[in-house]
């Protein structure tokens, strides 16, 4: 492909008119005709330097290094065409685009497109830039002004050539404003809204949040509609209307009709802009319809209407890509060199794709760049002001846009919505009943004022801009901190009930709930450090320790632990055993023994002192067992074996079925340590048995893994093979990060074994990267193995061992698992299969 121009560009976009029917025409010689027609533009565009930059269909993007070029092309091209049977409008434009690795961005892409999108079928359309390069160069006609589907301010076009066309589809009859950007983004959208308002929706209603570009959104809809209604689009600003008598008056008004009774024959669209404080004269509109058979209706709303006829259309925030496109684009309106980074793409992320919001930040890149902006935005409501002074007041700032829904609510409904910022990330139904005293018509009036959303399995959320205002009024609250107790509470609560669950069988069920509460959960241990609530911080930090040991949370995990220890030791032994426990599961798994020793060994004094209950002796046979482990690797073996035997009596004698497992598995790797594999292998067995009589998953996974282990080291691949699938498959349906970490060791030698060297590497560079990236140091025996097993196909790859490590080192662990499951099979197989290992 030739280099793209850069510079001043001229840009000629291309299409069919009237490809569906003529498909239908041509039936199967479609293709041929097509075909033919690609060969003709092409051969033009490649005779005067054009260069493809896109093709979908039976259009064409090309760019052009000089205006004279792209005129040539477009009239050689038609000149071909002229005898067969398919009409192409085309359109060019000349501008200074932004350069990407895709190609262009900028207005004036969009520019030469809408140009195009105006024309008919054999006329080629020129802007007033493209014309003025010409100079004189083709024979041009004077089409005058005209206002495009972009709803920026109306362009005088010319035409290239003679021909008599119908008038452009430009919207010369519309009062639709002026926009002061093109609409970035939001093609499925206006796709969807499209298809409704062309199909049976009379009346569709586009809701969503303050600054999620509802209006925007729904005057391009109607541009892009305009063609279809003989009697024009038009634009209601309601905003400005306080009084319900006043709405009928205005629409009247601004549709040019003395009263909506003549109305009633008429092929129009009018868009009723901003209804929310209006909603007490919705009925009227459902009158108004019965009376205009041929109207259809496109209002935008912060809730819906509830009548009849209404199809509710509720707008997300814009996606990832979008919103990074148009933080940029209004960036570079005030800084010309921003760049895309990082930076750019959190600020996105952290202000939710609201275009309102990115907007806003935009305008601040002229005094603070994207890092620097970033850090700030912690509180971003005060950080967003200054918007443009031409946008209405309440859009000038974003806490002028969450305030103008808030004022809107009935008083006990603004009393639900501050209290249910408490949640962090999202919350249940149950949560918000328990805690805030907020039932199920609070929840759905506010999900209706697009102040929550829902987010699935019954739980809602709140955007984090719009928690940020609710929360600022919340802490103004008298019941503020009694708020927050009682969010301590119900968390406590929950993750105390999940401790003992997470080991049976509903342990996925349980995991799944802990995990999707992570935000909630540090939210009530920041609330407890904050108010030095020392006991249920610590019982809090130390009931949930293996979830997130499991799950990789070791740093985070960490650091709370300090925070919560940190309070004091003025708690009841339970509560600063527990958090003790939860702290030394960390430092086991940064391999600091000493200090694993140390805090267990606290524990257990703990454990000791405290009421003896059942829970509390199940907790101190975990805790004997680990520091059995740690006695071993720190080199005191017969500490070690002292400590398994009083656990493993302590837990027969109780019948804690589940922790005999867990310490038989313990003293296998102890056996293994000493040089005793076939009796660690016999253990391990015992173990496994015991995890599957309990329901454990990750008991099971965690023994699978050990077995893999020792049957790759006494040489049995097939048993490794088969017991790595095992562990591997069960601990990826529990998000097990632990155990799929420490076994893609395993798989790495297996690996090699089965020369699938490029795989092996890759498992390598992927164990290392993930136990860093998780806070999961490879203990000793792993260590051992993925040493030699790196050392060696590192021999074998030579000058591609480091590329094949980097790779793997990038895998995200699902990606990981995936590689390890192919590369384990025999090469054998893999080509008997037809897949090969990466």
């Amino acid at each position: 492909m030739a280099e793209l121009p850069t510079g001043t560009v001229t840009f000629l976009f291309t299409d069919i008119e009237g490809s569906t029917k003529l498909l239908h025409e041509l039936g199967d010689d479609y293709a041929d005709v097509l075909a033919e027609h690609r060969r003709i533009l092409r051969e033009a565009f490649s005779a005067h330097d054009g260069v493809e930059v896109d093709t979908q269909g039976d259009a064409f993007f090309v760019a052009f290094p000089r205006a004279t070029d792209a005129a040539d092309a477009a009239a050689e091209s038609q000149r071909a065409l002229a005898e067969g049977p398919v009409r192409v409008r085309m359109g060019i434009h000349t501008g200074e685009p932004i350069r990407t690795d895709e190609g262009y961005v900028g207005l004036d892409v969009h520019r030469a497109a809408r140009i195009a999108a105006a024309g008919h079928g054999g006329q080629v359309l020129v802007s007033q830039t493209s014309r003025d390069l010409l100079d004189g160069h083709v024979d041009l006609s004077d089409l005058g002004q005209h206002r495009l589907k972009d709803l920026t301010a109306a362009q005088r076009i010319f035409q290239l050539g003679e021909g008599d066309f119908p008038p452009l589809k430009s919207l010369n009859r519309t009062n639709l404003p002026v926009a002061a950007n093109v609409l970035v983004g939001r093609d499925q959208e206006l796709e969807e809204l499209g298809a409704l308002l062309s199909n049976s929706a009379r009346l569709v209603t586009v809701t969503g949040t303050g600054g999620s570009g509802k209006t925007r959104l729904a005057l391009q809809v109607a541009a892009e509609l305009s063609d279809e209604y003989r009697d024009g689009v038009f634009f209601v600003p309601l905003a400005p209307v306080h009084e319900a008598e006043l709405v009928v008056p205005t629409i009247e008004q601004a549709v040019s009709v003395r009263e909506l009774a003549e109305f009633g024959s008429a092929e129009a669209l009018p868009v009723l802009d901003n209804f929310e404080h209006l909603l007490a004269v919705a009925g009227d509109l459902s009158a108004f319809l019965a009376e205009a058979p041929a109207v259809k209706l496109l209002v935008t709303s912060r809730a819906p209407l509830r009548i009849a006829a209404e199809h509710e259309y509720a707008l997300e925030p814009l996606k990832e890509n979008e919103a990074v496109e148009l933080f940029l684009r209004r960036a570079r309106a005030v800084k010309r060199e921003v760049t895309l980074d990082e930076s750019v793409a959190e600020i996105c992320r952290r202000l939710d794709g609201l275009p309102l919001a990115l907007e806003l930040a935009a305008s601040r890149v002229k005094i603070l760049d994207p890092p620097v902006l970033l850090e700030r935005l912690d509180s971003r409501l005060a950080l967003l002001t200054g918007g443009a002074r031409d946008a209405p007041e309440r859009q000038q700032t974003l806490r002028a846009t969450i305030e103008w829904s808030y004022g809107l609510l009935e008083p006990a409904l603004q009393l639900a919505f501050r209290r249910l910022s408490i949640f962090a990330g999202s919350f249940s139904l149950e949560a918000a009943e328990a805690v805030m005293e907020t039932g199920l018509e609070d929840v759905a009036s506010l999900v209706d004022w697009s102040l929550l959303k829902p987010s699935g399995e019954g739980r809602f959320f709140m955007l984090e801009t719009i928690r940020e205002y609710a929360a600022d009024l919340l802490e103004r609250d008298q019941d503020h901190d009694r708020f927050r107790d009682l969010h301590l509470g119900f968390f406590l609560a929950l993750v105390e009930e999940a401790e003992p669950k997470v080991t049976g069988p509903d342990q996925a069920e349980w995991y799944h709930r802990l995990g999707i509460e992570q935000d909630n959960i540090r939210e009530a241990l920041a609330y407890a450090c904050d108010s030095r609530d020392a006991e249920r911080g610590q019982l809090l930090a130390g009931s949930i320790w293996r979830f997130w040991i499991s799950h990789g949370y070791v740093e985070e995990a960490g650091r709370w632990y300090d925070r919560v220890l940190g309070l004091g030791e003025e708690t009841s032994a339970r509560a600063r055993a527990r958090a003790l426990f939860g702290a030394a599961h960390v430092a086991e798994n940064r391999s600091d023994m000493k200090l694993a020793l140390t805090q267990f060994g606290e524990a257990i004094e703990l454990f000791r002192a405290s009421e003896g209950s059942a829970d509390d002796t199940r907790w101190l046979i975990l805790a004997l067992t680990h520091v059995a482990v740690a006695s071993t690797e720190e080199g005191d073996s017969q500490e070690g074996r002292r400590l398994s035997a009083e656990a493993l009596e302590l837990a027969r004698s109780t019948g804690d079925i589940r922790g005999e497992a867990v310490i038989l598995g313990n003293m296998a790797h102890q056996q293994t340590v000493e040089g005793d594999t076939s009796g660690a292998e016999e253990l391990l067995a015992q173990s496994l048995d015991l995890f599957r009589a309990v329901g454990d998953v990750y008991g099971v996974a965690t023994s699978f893994s050990d077995l893999a282990l020792h049957a790759f080291r006494r040489g049995d691949l097939e048993a490794a093979a088969r017991n790595i699938r095992e562990s591997l498959g069960l601990s990826s349906s529990i998000g097990d990060a632990l155990t799929g970490v420490h076994t893609l060791v395993v798989a790495s030698g297996v690996a090699l074994a089965r020369e699938h060297d490029d795989a092996c590497a890759r498992l390598c560079g992927a164990a290392e990267a993930l136990s860093a990236a998780n806070g999961f140091e490879i203990f000793v025996l792993e260590r051992r193995l993925i040493d030699e097993t790196t050392e060696a196909v590192r021999d074998r790859l030579g000058d591609r061992f480091e590329a094949e490590f980097s790779a793997g080192s990038a895998l995200e662990l699902e990606a990981a698992v995936e590689l390890a499951l192919t590369s384990i099979r025999p090469v054998a197989l893999e080509d008997t299969s037809g897949t090969h290992s990466a």
